[in-house]
């Protein structure tokens, strides 16, 4: 067996290890080529799971290739032209796909090398950021095809029930198709109307493998770090303030991933965090980045975003972190950005610089407007506060009220801890409890 170059089998490996880990770290690699080389988002999604079986199927006797990606392209490639060549005659829609891509073939016979990606997987956001279709349609394909999330997680980012994501992807697919839109990086002039969506897609996966909306894993390293690799190919195609903002700010929380959780598996406040094992290379990048993009005469919201980030980042210590500035940047950044999750943030941030009590009230008022009556972070930040306040009966309430909604496994277990630890220290352990001690 041949070792890849990235991610080959080491000798204790079998090839069902190695396929699982190519699946999670390059498919959407893989997808990205197979949908510029076949033209079709669904033949493309059939030949990517026809590509890894042929794998299962050759790589035992074969050996696994030294360069797996490409032979997966071109596996996929291969099979699914088999596969259009076999429907054609019941299907004219196939029967045209299948000679545009037997022509392809026919022009380049040679397998498909390092050099053929490119930029596939920026080519595929901006294809499924055409302003053709509607934003909410933009971000969920973008969302299912590039980073890769499931359906469902993408229903509960959008609050959505998941059957009317899937049709949203469906109609944007079909969309594509029908209006052939091409699968290229827009001209220079046309770049500016679409990047805000294509930032906003970015950092929402960029968030998915930050903070893991489902599962044990609290993160997806593989996710967010597919973010920002895609944010550098944006800002050097297109290096405006904003996308430097959202690189400078995908680096800086990326810079914290390594102390977010503990051995034991259990969440890491930030302020509890061991800023040692911060990443100082991303801080100096991610900084370096936010300052360029400061400069530019009209601050959007990712820089400012990015400016809190860095703040953080800086300070030597949770005590020594500049609240009060990091207050003053989102009350700039919520008339920029007017959303409920900035106001909330804002109001943790009140919290901290001039008192729990005022913090408080802001969350209150957000909340009573319910649009984060159905977010967990929400109630988990205002049972915190009430903690801090000495209201541990509310506190109690607002826990569970965010424990009901919490889904991810590892920030699940940190509610949950927190109930335990309201409950032993105000009421007392239960009647038989376990003593502490002896708990696991």
């Amino acid at each position: 067996m041949v070792r890849s170059d990235e991610h080959g089998p080491h000798s204790g490996d079998s090839i069902h290890e190695v396929v699982d880990r190519l699946y999670r770290t390059d498919s959407r690699r893989v997808l990205a080529t197979l949908i510029r080389l076949l033209g079709d988002f669904d033949l493309a999604e059939e030949a990517l799971q026809e590509a890894f079986v042929a794998a299962v199927e050759r790589w035992p006797t074969d050996g696994a290739p030294a360069n797996p990606v490409p032979w997966l392209v071109s596996a996929g490639r291969f099979r699914a032209i088999d596969r259009l060549r076999r429907e054609s005659s019941f299907d004219a829609r196939r029967d045209e796909l299948a000679r545009e891509a037997v022509s392809a073939i026919e022009s380049d016979a040679t397998d498909v090398g390092e050099h053929e990606f490119g930029d596939d997987r920026l080519r595929l956001i901006f294809t499924c950021c055409h302003p053709a279709l509607s934003p909410e349609a933009q971000v969920a394909l973008t969302l299912r095809t590039v980073g890769g999330l499931t359906t469902e997680e993408i229903a509960r980012a959008f609050l959505v029930p998941a059957p009317t994501l899937a049709q949203r992807i469906v109609r944007a697919k079909t969309k594509i198709r029908a209006a052939r839109i091409p699968y290229e990086v827009p001209s220079a002039s046309e770049r500016p109307a679409r990047l805000d969506t294509v930032l906003a897609v970015l950092y929402l996966i960029f968030n998915e493998g930050y903070s893991a909306s489902s599962g044990e894993a609290l993160t997806r390293a593989d996710v967010s770090l597919e973010a920002i690799r895609l944010g550098r190919l944006l800002v050097d195609l297109l290096p405006e303030p904003e996308a430097l903002g959202l690189l400078a700010l995908m680096l800086l929380h990326e810079s914290r991933r390594e102390s977010r959780v503990a051995r034991d598996g259990s969440l890491v406040l930030l302020e509890e965090q061991d800023r040692t094992t911060w990443n100082q290379a991303q801080i100096r990048e991610g900084v370096a980045l936010a300052e360029r993009a400061l400069v530019s005469p009209s601050v959007g919201p990712y820089a400012l975003q990015a400016a809190i980030a860095a703040l953080h980042a800086e300070a030597p210590t949770a005590q020594a972190t500049d609240w009060r500035q990091i207050a003053a940047l989102y009350d700039v950044l919520l008339e920029a950005l007017p959303t409920p999750v900035v106001a909330l943030n804002r109001a943790v941030a009140i919290a901290m610089s001039r008192g729990p009590d005022e913090g408080l009230a802001e969350l209150d008022a957000l909340l009573a407007r319910g649009e984060l009556d159905a977010y967990h972070l929400a109630h988990a930040a205002r049972a915190n506060l009430l903690r801090r306040l000495h209201r541990y009966d509310e506190s109690r309430d607002a826990y569970e009220r965010a424990l009901s909604l919490t889904t991810q496994a590892t920030e699940r277990r940190f509610i949950e801890r927190r109930l335990e630890t309201l409950r032993r220290d105000v009421i007392g352990p239960a009647p038989h409890a376990t003593p502490r001690s002896a708990r696991s």
